[in-house]
């Protein structure tokens, strides 16, 4: 992933303080001549107490929370944040780290999985009940946005080099260099 992103040729790589996303970020930055950025904000969503639990063990103890979740509200798990929280923080961090990329650059976020679909959903304006439908990103894919006259639009969603998996998982697009930004997901996410 790392040559066809730095192909895209970013002014800037940011990414999530994590290690795993930091992992996926540092091979990028360095093909791209670039030292990677590092924003808590692109961190993944927090689950307060749920965090490390399996489904089935937030269920028995968060029995209420589990069930709301599981109907699609927007709930704070744990005590922790809700997707549209981890979106506004995210979408803030890309719009400040935008100001420092010229007309017409590539920002390449790297972030993770919750936090990249909250953060499109709030770029995109989409209402928050509407966000699962985007589907996940897939690991070392990459959705691209590109800022237009009437906001953001969505370029390509779970691009990648992988195999060709089935609609359950996100459909890949075999071979295809990115256009206008980039973000990427251990989950990365290209943006313009």
């Amino acid at each position: 992933m790392a040559p066809v992103l730095a192909g895209a040729a970013p002014a800037l790589v940011v990414t999530s303080d994590l290690a795993r996303a930091l992992d996926t970020a540092a091979p990028l930055a360095a093909a791209a001549g670039l030292t990677p950025v590092l924003d808590p904000r692109l961190r993944e969503l927090d689950l307060g107490a749920w965090q490390g639990l399996t489904s089935e063990q937030a269920r028995q103890l968060f029995p209420t929370e589990h069930e709301a979740w599981r109907r699609g509200e927007d709930v704070p798990r744990g005590n922790g944040e809700t997707y549209a929280d981890a979106g506004r923080r995210a979408a803030a961090s890309l719009a400040d780290h935008l100001t420092g990329v010229p007309a017409g650059g590539t920002l390449v976020a790297v972030t993770h999985g919750g936090t990249a679909r909250a953060a499109l959903g709030v770029l995109l304006d989409l209402p928050p009940a509407a966000w699962p439908r985007l589907s996940p990103l897939g690991n070392t894919c990459w959705t691209v946005l590109v800022e237009g006259d009437v906001g953001w639009r969505l370029e390509r969603h779970n691009a990648g080099l992988g195999p060709l998996v089935g609609a359950a998982t996100g459909a890949h697009d075999l071979g295809s260099t990115p256009v206008g930004g980039v973000t990427a997901s251990p989950d990365v996410e290209p943006v313009r």
